[in-house]
């Protein structure tokens, strides 16, 4: 929603001075933007940046996160900030705008309490004079934001601390906090792992039911197949075999044949040793060589 208060027009002649003040605690995007939208006010602005001091803002707003100087330096290191000015006032007066020759003063538009305790407006007296300009806020980030995550996961906050070497003392925590918090974390670390082990099961038990009602439901099928195959296989073995008997056997008695032309008193030879070597060459076995067998009916 756009500003209604009236503004001063701003100077030609020279860079056009505007102020924003903060805590700027636990510096974040959210405060560089709202920087960035008062730096680019005019086309040409010198901004200066005012942060109060950890007095001012723990009697006014509460305790900070970070210390006033590494709140001040952490404004310097912002690439919109012109001039950062230290130990700013709660409440801007005339007398504080004169100092800085402040032409305007940038921030959002929601009221914040001033000193008096009455819910006065911190921005009221800027407004009346024409010198304030409205800043938006970015939504979802602030410093308040921040704190309530870290509370919210405090114990985690501890534990990774603890695990980085700082003490329960530096901590601020006693021992049977430290204690319950590292046996509680290996109680969840081992609710995970049973978890994750119960959703493999149950994976693996889908998978086991899928696979099974698909055997059922192809079992006759795949039994069949494998039936064929396998005497389809017993068929082509036993005909192999079968030729190769043959081949050697016809091979075998073209041999026999060629032998009987050649000389057809082989089978009669008056030499002794003939008929031990036919009979070798045919039983290789000497058990069933009847030429063996006739020697040792002889030497009994």
């Amino acid at each position: 929603m756009a500003s209604t208060v009236a503004t001063l027009p701003p100077p030609e002649d020279r860079p056009v001075r505007v102020y924003a003040d903060g805590i700027y605690d636990l510096f974040h995007f959210g405060h560089a933007r709202s920087l960035e939208q008062a730096k680019k006010s005019f086309s040409n602005t010198y901004l200066l940046v005012g942060c109060c001091s950890d007095a001012v803002t723990y009697k006014y707003k509460g305790k900070t996160v970070m210390t006033e100087d590494e709140r001040y330096e952490s404004l310097r290191h912002c690439k919109w900030v012109d001039e950062v000015i230290p130990d700013a006032p709660w409440v801007c007066n005339q007398e504080f705008l004169d100092k800085h020759n402040i032409d305007y003063v940038a921030h959002d538009s929601l009221p914040y309490a001033d000193t008096s305790g009455a819910a006065n407006d911190v921005y009221e007296f800027v407004k009346s004079i024409g010198k304030f300009k409205e800043t938006k806020r970015t939504e979802g980030i602030s410093t308040s934001d921040l704190i309530m995550r870290i509370v919210k996961d405090y114990n985690q906050y501890v534990l990774r601390n603890l695990d980085r070497g700082y003490s329960r003392k530096d901590l601020g925590v006693s021992y049977v906090k430290e204690k319950r918090l590292r046996v509680n974390r290996r109680l969840k670390t081992l609710q995970e792992k049973v978890k994750e082990q119960q959703e493999k099961i149950q994976i693996a038990a889908k998978n086991a039911g899928m696979h099974r009602n698909e055997w059922v439901e192809n079992a006759d099928r795949w039994v069949a197949g494998f039936l064929e195959m396998f005497e389809e296989g017993c068929h082509k073995m036993g005909t192999a075999i079968r030729d190769r008997i043959q081949e050697r056997l016809i091979g075998q008695q073209s041999k026999d044949d060629k032998d009987d032309d050649d000389d057809e008193e082989y089978y009669y030879d008056e030499d002794d040793s003939s008929d031990e070597d036919y009979f070798e060459e045919y039983f290789v076995d000497d058990e069933l060589n009847p030429h063996n067998n006739e020697k040792d009916m002889n030497k009994k």
